[in-house]
């Protein structure tokens, strides 16, 4: 069974537990459900289709399979046949695959997790109070894992803080090292070749760690206009990061100086905070979800201009969702999947005939409140799921929203 792990921050809204003085965009002076729709942009999922329409009917009846009792669900990691949950009070759960019901508490910190990422046998998590946590996980379940590092580290902070230069203004009369976050770290994501640890904060920065020692290698200052919610590393390198300042910024390696990222690109087509990304598996495809209720889609240049390298460009935008799209999630084989504020889940799947088409293959209902975090995997051959399809492809999908549940859903897609 091939599983595919992913995770997703959480993102501020008027619904958010965590207090924070920072709002997405229009939020106080408009309901989002007033957001206004983008006419000019093509809609994949029906070309006449306007904002306010009637979304195209699901194609497949989705199966609501368990339900997991939690608190405010921030984060989910999902890793071989354990899915892993970050919470509002501050405890990692360990959930087993095969027997949802079985869980046990594997740590339990005083701030809310925001979003969690696993390497082997370590899990970093990211937390409301600006910092960074490494666990080592115990190969048993019943035990607690042990927490190794908190980022950043000790040797970070103390090499850094005898030198002026090391410093940055991080409120009027306030200075911090460059290697610390300063507000929520809002997202995590870890490079393709394993070696780099990223993080996104609601501070504006991103920074990448050396996952072999912790140590802060980068950090990115001013990176957006206000707080970055989300963050995704391509395949070839490029490194995503969305905004309550309405933009997806692209970044890459500079050629000669190894730890430091250049802008290559703004992509600025959405009309309020941007609150989640997702890259298909090959890297092509980049996803956007934002308060304005679209998913706008972003596909790699099919040429180079001039030397340079490909950048994204706007294709279409995936409609259906009645208020901000709050955490996006695509598997292995590219079903892409989105939760909103409007508590539900949409299921996605690009045609194989026309890559530039779109199909809403289910709405998953059952939540009471926003769907925070979301998590996919292909379940196919696995004799432990019931009605397994055998003419299609069955995944099982895990939400987890403010109402404190995680609902897994099996989901079975005909073949196109």
């Amino acid at each position: 069974m091939g599983l595919f792990s992913c995770h997703l921050s959480c993102q501020r809204d008027d619904e958010s537990q965590t207090g924070s003085n920072h709002l997405h965009s229009e939020s106080s002076s408009s309901s989002i459900s007033s957001q206004p729709s983008l006419p000019s942009l093509p809609s994949l999922t029906s070309p006449s289709q306007t904002h306010d329409e009637q979304a195209p009917t699901p194609t497949v009846q989705p199966k609501c399979i368990a339900t997991l009792k939690n608190y405010s669900l921030f984060a989910l990691a999902l890793v071989g046949k354990v899915l892993y949950s970050g919470s509002s009070n501050g405890e990692i759960r360990a959930w087993r695959h095969d027997n949802q019901t079985d869980n046990t508490v594997v740590a339990t910190t005083n701030s809310a997790v925001k979003s969690l990422a696993v390497l082997g046998d370590k899990i970093f998590s990211a937390h409301q109070d600006s910092k960074i946590r490494v666990g080592k996980i115990h190969k048993h379940l019943e035990q607690k894992y042990k927490c190794i590092e908190v980022l950043p580290t000790l040797t970070d902070r103390f090499l850094k803080c005898f030198s002026e230069k090391n410093y940055v203004q991080v409120r009027r009369h306030k200075k911090r090292t460059w290697v610390h976050h300063v507000d929520a770290v809002s997202a995590l994501a870890i490079s393709k070749d394993c070696s780099l640890l990223y993080s996104a904060s609601w501070d504006r920065t991103f920074k990448n760690w050396r996952t072999s020692d912790f140590k802060c290698l980068e950090s990115v200052q001013n990176a957006h206009d206000d707080a970055i919610n989300a963050i995704v590393i391509s395949q070839d390198g490029f490194v995503y990061t969305g905004s309550a300042d309405k933009t997806i910024k692209a970044r890459k390696k500079h050629t000669e100086k190894k730890n430091k990222h250049l802008l290559v690109a703004t992509l600025e087509k959405h009309k309020s905070a941007v609150n989640a990304l997702a890259l298909s598996n090959d890297g092509t495809q980049l996803y956007s979800g934002a308060c304005d209720r679209s998913i706008l889609v972003w596909e790699r240049e099919s040429s180079v201009r001039g030397g340079l390298d490909r950048h994204m460009v706007l294709v279409g935008a995936l409609r259906g969702h009645s208020k901000a799209i709050l955490c996006l999630a695509v598997d292995a084989m590219d079903l892409i999947c989105s939760g909103s504020a409007d508590k539900t889940v949409r299921i996605w799947r690009r045609s194989e005939t026309n890559r530039k088409s779109y199909s809403c293959l289910a709405v998953l209902e059952g939540h009471k409140k926003p769907v925070k975090c979301l998590t996919v995997a292909v379940v196919n051959g696995d004799a432990n799921i019931e009605g397994a399809s055998e003419s299609g492809t069955t995944y099982i999908v895990y939400s987890g929203s403010l109402d404190y549940d995680i609902k897994v859903w099996q989901v079975s897609a005909p073949v196109l």
